[in-house]
């Protein structure tokens, strides 16, 4: 397992006990700006997510000690977790194998072999469609008050303010780079420095906070 740190990036999790599929997806998925933490099984998934929360997981189904479903389970069991999108990736791909995994809590059912360009894809998507939900429970008001450890008057530059409407919007941050003709290192320091001023612990709570403040 990957050491767990704040990260800068959308941070996703990546669950399979197949060495081979854990590096190639997560070299893809870095090259696309993402953090990328890795777990080869759903217990030490759950180790992970108990210290650092990702704002999505891919997840393979068959693996040992503990497997896709049951880790989706306990996942959707948790008030605190139960928001986390999840992608299922597997070898079985029968429809009922597909309607099982989606009726067990899975947002997404991928075939293995895949297209690493149609996991991004997917990835974007997940990421868009839990953007959109936070947007409106900021709107009911079920987000005030959840920022209770965020100090008050916080400042944040012009150019802040640009990057964390575009972090709302569910852009990593290459893409983001390329949006305000910067580099991704020069993103990563903005985002940084947000998570240092507000006290929070990545881009998805960054993105609540925005939304609920009106800044996105």
């Amino acid at each position: 397992m990957r050491e767990n740190t704040k990260k800068e990036g959308n941070t996703l999790l990546l669950v399979d006990d197949d060495p081979n599929l854990i590096l190639l997806v997560t070299d893809y998925l870095r090259f696309q700006g993402y953090e990328v933490l890795t777990a080869e099984n759903g217990l030490q998934a759950l180790e992970i997510i108990n210290t650092t929360t990702p704002e999505l997981i891919i997840c393979d189904i068959m693996m040992p000690e503990m497997d896709g479903y049951s880790l989706v389970q306990k996942l959707r069991s948790d008030p605190d977790k139960q928001w986390i999108p999840v992608i299922f990736l597997s070898a079985k791909g029968r429809s009922n194998d597909r309607i099982k995994g989606l009726e067990t809590g899975a947002d997404v059912y991928m075939v293995k072999p895949f297209e690493p360009e149609e996991l991004v894809a997917q990835v974007k998507s997940s990421l868009r469609q839990t953007d959109r939900l936070l947007k409106h429970s900021a709107k009911t008001g079920s987000l005030e008050g959840s920022f209770s450890q965020v100090p008050e008057n916080i400042e944040l530059t012009q150019t802040e303010i640009k990057v964390i409407q575009l972090v709302a919007q569910g852009l990593p941050n290459k893409e983001i780079a390329e949006r305000l003709h910067v580099s991704q290192r020069t993103i990563e320091s903005h985002v940084s420095n947000m998570l240092s001023k507000t006290n929070l612990n990545n881009r998805t709570e960054l993105s609540r906070w925005a939304v609920v403040k009106n800044l996105a």
